[in-house]
This record gives structure tokens, C-alpha cells and sequence, in this order.
């Protein structure tokens, strides 16, 4: 038997490190050739690892969150053959072998002193082991690790009103055991809550638990790309109410004659069509600001960045060409990128080189927000919600849809006059939907 050393390849494109985000197997796990080993993340993109080779995991080279150098180290498995690796290394790399089931119980690292009860020299022995695991000693556990119980002991102690982080526990890996929970309850002196017709108040129990949630993957990728966009960018916000009647009315119209036969409609690709044509006039907010050699660079194509929410968090897959779309393949289109992304299928590409970005939290969406800039763009159009209202039309009170537009934009390349201009347009355009398609 050998062994064969799996190194972080080189994904290209001038990538040096990578984060790994997730483990598929675990020391001692039987690995098939073209099985998953990992996921590694670079630029929100999800790359997954296969195995080579056919053999046993060994022992793996990284910690999920942990950024690793291309070159490094992934995984080491135990072959058939010579393998790739040294003999020396080999050993070196051996995993620890785990104590069997039957053998001596795990050592517990001991309490603090004061916390220790002493036992009398002369109290038998099987009563020093009864005193000792019902001492008043807390539980050797560090903060933010979960601790261990089945779902019946969980339900007990949340009858009783305990807190289970401050139950010491005797099980296999400090497994909170009943016998644990009652040494618990008696040292405190307490007793079940009176849940009968005589009880005189109801007990809630405080909580003291507390949960460290490390920030890694796309999470850590979005954490460091919106600090650097509100770091570098000075953000101004313009707020607009547009009323959309008679663009909500159009797309249901739509929708009736074509929604059988092609993709319905939803008010973003009106909204996408708005921007490819109020960008002719606003060329200066469709671009990229490289701030570092002080260029702005203006795009003819609208790249049109999509942010939509995925359960493993917020990404901006790219519609590109928006200017030469209808509004149904710009719905088709926007419909793929939004399922490949929640299904964490999109790729590299499709996640960069956006020019301007649309984000929108539906039905959600309040009455005002404050987008954040997707960096290096300089203006993002922020879409509220729906809201039938009563409005003044000539002498008349009559009910009209109405909708916000909160958008940001970057007050070192755009000035406020022409971010209040632009939005003045979409407004025209999306109040009078039919000079959407008047060029």
C-alpha cells in the first residue's frame, strides 16, 4: 500500500489561494475515482475537487474556512501501488487510532479547583465515583459549543427550565445524560414547575446560551465585498415614487395573450428594458470606476446585474446584453441565471462583469432602502414594493399602484443632478410603458 497526495490545483486565471468551504468525505471514508473530495470558493464560484484515485482517506489538509495556498496540501489516501508520496511522510501523516467502544471510559480534563468538591479519604470507593460525577462543577465546555443530548433529554430539560449549556455531562464525548440533568436539577434545589390548576404563575426560563458562527465561504465573500464597496464608495441615495398602473396592467396583458406559450412576465424585465434605454442619456452611470488608477471606463452594452438571494447568500449573476434582449428572453434569461445561482450551479462567469445592477426584495422591499453599490459599478437600482394608494388625479381621488425606486450611486463619478435626472427617466418610462418600445 502507498500513499497519493492530492495538491490544490491551479484553477487559473492568476488564482493563488482558495478557500475551502466544505468537506464530501472524512478520515477512514472509502473513496471511488471521480468521487467529490471538496468544495473550494474563489469569487463567490464554487469549484468542486474529484478524487484521482480509488483508495482510503488518510487525513485532510485544511479546516473548512481555512484559505489554502494552490499547491498546498488537500488530501492524503491510502493507494494500491506506490503512491506519490514518501515513506517518511507517510508516517508522519498516519492517522491516530481511536480508542474501541469497550475500552476505558474518556479522561475529562478536570474542573477548576473551587469548583471541586473534596471527597473524605475514608468514604468507600463506588461512593467517591458517585460524589465525584455529581460534584458542583461546571461543565467543561468552551463557549459556543453545542452540547450534546438526545431529543428526550433536550425536552426534559426544557420542562425543568434548565439550560443545557450549564449541565455537565458524563457520556461519550460529554453527552448530557438524564442521570445528568437530575444531578443537576438536585444540586440546585429545583423541582418541575407546577403545570397543574393550582400554579400560581407561569416560569419562563432565562436564556444564557450563546452561538459563534464563523463567517466563511460566500458568506465571508460577501462580508469583505460589501466592506470594501461602502469602504471605497461614497454612497448617495435618491428615492423616487413611480406610479405603475399602467405598467402592472400591461404586463398582466401581456401575460394573457403569451403566458401559455412563453416565459411570463414579471415587472423586472420592463424595469431592465427602462435601463438600457435611459442609459443612452446616462451613459456616465453605466460603467466601472477603477479607483486605484483613477479611470472611469463608460460601456455601450448593459450588463445588467441581477442580485438575487440564495439560501447560502446574497449573489449578482450577470444578464448580459441586456440591449439586445425582448422581454421575454431577458425574463428567460434572468429566470436561468436566478435558478443556477439558488442551485449553486452558476459559474464564474456568470457572476462578473456586470456594468449597472437591479436588486429588489419583492414584496419585501419596504418603502425606502439604501443599496449598496456592487464595486466597482457606480449606480444600482433599488426596487420597492407594490402599493395601491389613494392618489389626486385632476379633481378626482382615484386608487393607483404605486412603487418606489431607491437607488444608489457613486458621488465621485456621478453627480446628484444627473443620478436625479436618470431615475426621471426610468420614471417617464415605466409611468407610459408603451415608449418602452419606441426607439
Amino acid at each position: 500500500m502507498g500513499i497519493h497526495v492530492i495538491k490544490m490545483p491551479d484553477i487559473g486565471e492568476g488564482i493563488a489561494e482558495v478557500e475551502l468551504v466544505a468537506w464530501r468525505v472524512q478520515p477512514g471514508d472509502t473513496v471511488a475515482e471521480d468521487q467529490i473530495l471538496a468544495d473550494v470558493m474563489t469569487d463567490k464560484a464554487t469549484v468542486e475537487f474529484p478524487s484521482p484515485v480509488v483508495g482510503k482517506v488518510l487525513a485532510l489538509g485544511g479546516a473548512v474556512g481555512q484559505v489554502m495556498a494552490v499547491g498546498g496540501e488537500l488530501i492524503r489516501i491510502e493507494v494500491a501501488g506506490a503512491g506519490n508520496a514518501s515513506a517518511t511522510s507517510a508516517v508522519a501523516a498516519a492517522p491516530v487510532p481511536l480508542p474501541a467502544a469497550s475500552a476505558a471510559p474518556p479522561v475529562v480534563s478536570p474542573a477548576p479547583a473551587a469548583a471541586v468538591s473534596v471527597v473524605p479519604p475514608s468514604t468507600p470507593a463506588p461512593v467517591q465515583a458517585r460524589a465525584a460525577s455529581t460534584s458542583v462543577a461546571p461543565p467543561i465546555r468552551r463557549p459556543g459549543d453545542k452540547p450534546i443530548a438526545s431529543p428526550a433529554v433536550r425536552r426534559r430539560a426544557w420542562e425543568l427550565g434548565v439550560e443545557l449549556q450549564n449541565v455537565p455531562g458524563s457520556g461519550m464525548a460529554g453527552r448530557i445524560m438524564h442521570a445528568d440533568l437530575d444531578a443537576f436539577v438536585a444540586r440546585a434545589g429545583s423541582q418541575p414547575p407546577d403545570t397543574g390548576a393550582g400554579a400560581s404563575a407561569i416560569r419562563y426560563a432565562q436564556r444564557n446560551d450563546e452561538e459563534a458562527i464563523p463567517i466563511i465561504g460566500l458568506r465571508r465573500k460577501i462580508a469583505r465585498k460589501m466592506q470594501e464597496a461602502k469602504r471605497r464608495i461614497p454612497h448617495f441615495t435618491y428615492v423616487e415614487e413611480i406610479d405603475v398602473t399602467e405598467l402592472e396592467a400591461l404586463r398582466q396583458r401581456l401575460n394573457a395573450r403569451w403566458g401559455t406559450e412563453r416565459v411570463r412576465l414579471t415587472v423586472l424585465p420592463l424595469l431592465i428594458r427602462a435601463v438600457v434605454l435611459a442609459v443612452r442619456e446616462f451613459p456616465q452611470v453605466n460603467a466601472r470606476f477603477d479607483d486605484d488608477a483613477g479611470v472611469v471606463t463608460r460601456y455601450g452594452a448593459v450588463h445588467v446585474g441581477i442580485a438575487t438571494q440564495t439560501e447560502a447568500g446574497l449573489m449578482v449573476p450577470v444578464l448580459r446584453h441586456a440591449e439586445g434582449h425582448d422581454l421575454w428572453t431577458s425574463a428567460a434569461e434572468v429566470a436561468r441565471l436566478a435558478e443556477a445561482a439558488r442551485a449553486g450551479k452558476v459559474t464564474r462567469g456568470e457572476l462578473t462583469g456586470s456594468t449597472i445592477t437591479i436588486t429588489s426584495l419583492g414584496a419585501l422591499g419596504g418603502i425606502v432602502s439604501t443599496p449598496v453599490i456592487n464595486h466597482p459599478e457606480v449606480a444600482i437600482v433599488g426596487v420597492n414594493r407594490m402599493v395601491e394608494r389613494p392618489m389626486m388625479r385632476g379633481a378626482a381621488i382615484v386608487p393607483r399602484l404605486m412603487m418606489n425606486l431607491s437607488s444608489s450611486f457613486d458621488h465621485r463619478v456621478v453627480d446628484g443632478l444627473h443620478a436625479a435626472e436618470f431615475i426621471q427617466v426610468l420614471r417617464g418610462l415605466l409611468e407610459c410603458p408603451a415608449t418602452l418600445f419606441v426607439e
